[in-house]
C-alpha cells in the first residue's frame, strides 16, 4: 500500500505522480474505516482528499501557512502531516482533535471550527509576513457554503490591501458555476495556470513596453481579454473586488491542482483559486446523502447505517411541535443558518417551504432577519446551535431586545457537547443571553417538557425567548412532573428541608441523581426545576432561607454569568440566611471528549456534586 509510506510530514513529496490517484484512494478507504469506528465529519472530508494532497505538493509545509475555514476538513492534512497513528483517538478524550489545533501540530497554522474564518486569519498572516519582510505562503481555504458568511465578504473587500502573494482556495462542491460555465471555462483555465502561458505573457508584456507605443498596446490587450474574461468566466465578482480569479479546477485532479497552486504563487496580491469538488466522493452513502454524513456517530461500513440508535434527540421533538402547530398557526416561520438537518427543521421546510428560511451561514443576518418578521407580524423560531448564537450578539441586542420584539431563539448544543471541542461547546448562552434586558431564558429539563416550552414561547411569550437544551436523546426521565409554565416560576419536584438543589436544563437529571446519592446518606434535599435562567424564581428562592441551610444551584454553563451567580445575588441582596453553592463549568474552554468523561472532568457529575455538597453542608453546620 501507498499509504504505509506516509507516516511523516512531507512524505507525500518523495511520491510519483503516477500514484497520486491510488494513494487518493487509499486516504478515503483510511478515512471511512477510521470514521466508522471513532464517529466524525465524513463527506467534507471525502471531498478534500485530492485537494489536501495538492496543497501538500505545492507549498512548502509547515514554512507556507495553510488556514482551513471551519476546519472539519483536515483530516486528511492530519494524516499528510504525520499524524496518522492519532486517528484511532480522533475526538475522543486526550486524543486527536477533529479540528485543526495549533498545540497539536506546527502544521496547524490555526485554529478554526466557525465557519468564513479562513480569510480574515490569512490576511492577518499575509500582513504580518509582509511586515517582517518574509516570503512564505499564505493560503486560506473556503467553501461555498462557507462563502455565504458575511465576514469572508468583509475580508475579501479588504485583501486588495495586501500586495504580497495571498491564494484564497474557494473549494465549491456545489458545482453550479461549472455547469453555467462548461468545456469554454475548462480550456481557459488549462491555458492559463499553465507555466508556458504564464511565462509567455510576460516576455510578451516585456517585450511590449521596449517598442513605440508599447504600453498603450499592453494597456489595449489586457482590457480586451480582461473583458473576455469577465464574460466567459465566473470571476468577475472576485475581480472586482481586486482579486485575481483562477479556475475553475478539477478538485479530483491533483496536477492540475498542483500546476493552478503554482501559477495562483506567482501572483502579487490576493488571488482566488476556485476547485470544484464533490462532497462525499468515494463511498456512495455520503456521495447520496451528503448532509446525512457531515458529522456522523459510529456507523456500519456497507450499510452507512449508525450503529447505535436510541429515542428521539431533542431536534426531533421540537420539530414535530413546531410542525405541528404550525398546521393551525400560519404565523409560524421557521428559520435556519445553513443547518436545517442539524436543528430540526428540515421536516417544516417539506411541510411549510413559503414559511421557511435557510439563509446560509449568516447568523447575524438571521436575527435581523427574524426582527423584521416580528415585526411585520410573524412568530419566527430562529433554530441554531448555542456556540454558533454567539456570532449574532449585537444584533440581539440592538435588533430584538432593544425593540422588545418576540423571537424564539431554538437553542440546540446548550451545555456540553462532547466531540467537537471548545469551539462548539455550548457553555456561553446562559451568561451572554441572562445579560441582555428583555430577553426570557427557558431551559426544559426533558423533551415533554421542550414541547410545552415551544407551546409557552408560541402562545405566552410577550417577548425575546431563548430556549436552550441539549444535543443527543431527549430525556424521558421526570416526565410525571408536569406543572404548567409560567414565565420565572421554577417547579418544585421534591419538597424537604435543609439541602436545596436548584437545577437548570438537563441539569436536573444530574441534580435527581445527586438527590439520591445524598438521601442514601440521610440528607434532606430539596429538589427543584429552576426552567428559567432569567426571570429566576425569586419567590421560591426566598421561601427556601425559612428551612434550608444550603442552596445549591446547577446549570450547564461557565460560571461567571451564569445562573448561580444570579441566584447568589438576589440572595445577597435580599438578606436571606442561606448559603448558597454554584455548581457550574469552569470559566474556561472545555476539549472534546465523551459528555460522560467531560462531566466528570469538570466536576458536574453526581458523584463529584454530591461530595461537594456535603463538604459545603457541613461547613455550614459547623457555623
Amino acid at each position: 500500500m501507498i499509504l504505509e509510506k506516509i507516516n511523516n510530514p512531507n512524505d507525500i513529496k518523495k511520491i510519483p505522480p503516477s500514484e497520486y490517484a491510488t494513494l487518493a484512494g487509499e486516504i478515503r478507504k483510511f478515512l471511512i474505516e477510521s470514521v466508522s469506528k471513532t464517529g466524525g465529519h465524513l463527506a467534507s472530508n471525502l471531498g478534500v482528499v485530492e485537494l489536501t494532497m495538492a496543497l501538500h505538493l505545492a507549498f512548502n509545509l509547515p514554512e507556507d501557512k495553510i488556514i482551513w475555514d471551519v476546519g472539519h476538513q483536515s483530516y486528511t492534512h492530519k494524516l499528510l502531516s504525520g499524524r496518522k497513528g492519532g486517528f484511532n483517538r480522533l475526538r475522543k478524550f486526550g486524543g486527536m482533535s477533529g479540528f485543526p489545533k495549533r498545540e497539536e501540530s506546527e502544521f496547524d497554522a490555526f485554529d478554526t471550527g466557525h465557519s468564513s474564518t479562513s480569510i480574515s486569519a490569512g490576511l492577518g498572516y499575509a500582513a504580518a509576513r509582509d511586515m517582517e519582510g518574509k516570503t512564505y505562503k499564505v493560503v486560506s481555504v473556503i467553501g461555498d457554503g462557507a462563502l455565504t458568511g458575511g465576514m469572508a465578504y468583509e475580508a475579501i473587500n479588504n485583501a486588495p490591501n495586501i500586495k504580497g502573494n495571498f491564494i484564497i482556495v474557494l473549494n465549491d462542491n456545489n458545482m453550479s458555476i461549472s455547469q453555467n460555465v462548461g468545456g469554454v471555462s475548462d480550456v481557459l483555465t488549462d491555458l492559463r495556470t499553465s507555466d508556458r502561458y504564464y511565462d509567455l505573457k510576460e516576455r510578451v508584456i516585456k517585450d511590449l513596453k521596449n517598442i513605440p507605443h508599447g504600453r498603450e498596446i499592453t494597456k489595449r490587450l489586457k482590457r480586451t481579454k480582461d473583458s473576455l474574461r469577465k464574460r466567459l468566466l465566473p470571476g468577475q465578482i472576485m475581480e472586482t473586488f481586486g482579486v485575481t480569479y483562477v479556475g475553475p479546477v478539477d478538485g479530483h485532479d491533483v496536477n492540475k491542482l498542483v500546476r493552478a497552486f503554482n501559477y495562483a504563487s506567482k501572483i502579487s496580491g490576493p488571488v482566488m483559486v476556485h476547485v470544484l469538488t464533490k462532497k462525499g466522493k468515494g463511498y456512495t452513502p455520503a456521495e447520496k446523502s451528503p448532509s446525512s454524513f457531515h458529522g456522523v456517530a459510529p456507523f456500519d461500513i456497507q450499510t452507512g447505517e449508525k450503529l447505535k440508535t436510541a429515542g428521539p434527540s431533542y431536534a426531533s421533538v421540537f420539530s414535530d411541535k413546531i410542525c405541528e402547530m404550525a398546521k393551525s398557526n400560519n404565523r409560524i416561520v421557521g428559520i435556519t443558518a445553513a443547518m436545517p438537518d442539524g436543528v430540526g427543521l428540515k421536516r417544516f421546510s417539506k411541510e411549510y417551504p413559503n414559511r421557511y428560511y435557510d439563509v446560509g451561514i449568516a447568523e447575524q443576518h438571521a436575527v435581523t432577519f427574524a426582527a423584521g418578521l416580528a415585526a411585520g407580524g410573524a412568530i419566527p423560531i430562529f433554530g441554531v446551535y448555542s456556540s454558533f448564537l454567539q456570532r449574532a450578539y449585537d444584533q440581539i441586542v440592538h435588533d430584538v431586545c432593544l425593540q422588545n420584539l418576540k423571537v424564539i431563539f431554538a437553542i440546540d448544543h446548550a451545555g456540553l457537547v462532547g466531540s467537537d471541542g471548545e469551539t462548539h461547546q455550548g457553555i456561553f448562552d446562559i451568561s451572554f443571553l441572562t445579560s441582555i434586558p428583555g430577553m426570557t431564558v427557558l431551559a426544559p429539563k426533558n423533551g415533554k417538557e421542550l414541547t410545552e416550552a415551544i407551546d409557552y414561547a408560541v402562545n405566552k411569550a410577550t417577548g425575546p425567548i431563548a430556549l436552550r437544551y441539549p444535543s443527543g436523546p431527549a430525556s424521558v426521565k421526570l416526565e410525571e412532573f408536569n406543572s404548567p409554565i409560567e414565565k420565572g416560576e421554577a417547579e418544585v419536584i421534591y419538597k424537604e428541608k435543609d439541602i436545596a438543589l436548584f437545577a437548570l436544563g438537563r441539569m436536573v437529571d444530574v441534580a435527581a441523581n445527586t438527590r439520591e446519592r445524598l438521601k442514601d446518606e440521610g440528607f434532606n434535599v430539596t429538589l427543584i426545576n429552576a426552567r428559567f435562567a432569567k426571570p429566576i424564581d425569586k419567590k421560591l428562592i426566598k421561601s427556601l432561607a425559612e428551612n434550608h441551610k444550603l442552596l445549591v444551584t446547577l446549570e450547564e454553563n461557565v460560571l461567571t454569568g451564569g445562573l448561580g451567580e444570579h441566584v447568589c445575588r438576589y440572595v445577597t441582596e435580599s438578606e436571606t440566611d442561606m448559603k448558597v453553592l454554584p455548581i457550574a463549568l469552569p470559566d474556561d474552554y472545555v476539549e472534546h471528549g465523551s459528555v460522560k468523561i467531560l462531566f466528570e472532568e469538570s466536576g458536574i457529575d453526581p458523584e463529584t456534586v454530591k461530595k461537594r455538597i456535603i463538604s459545603e453542608y457541613n461547613n455550614v453546620s459547623d457555623r
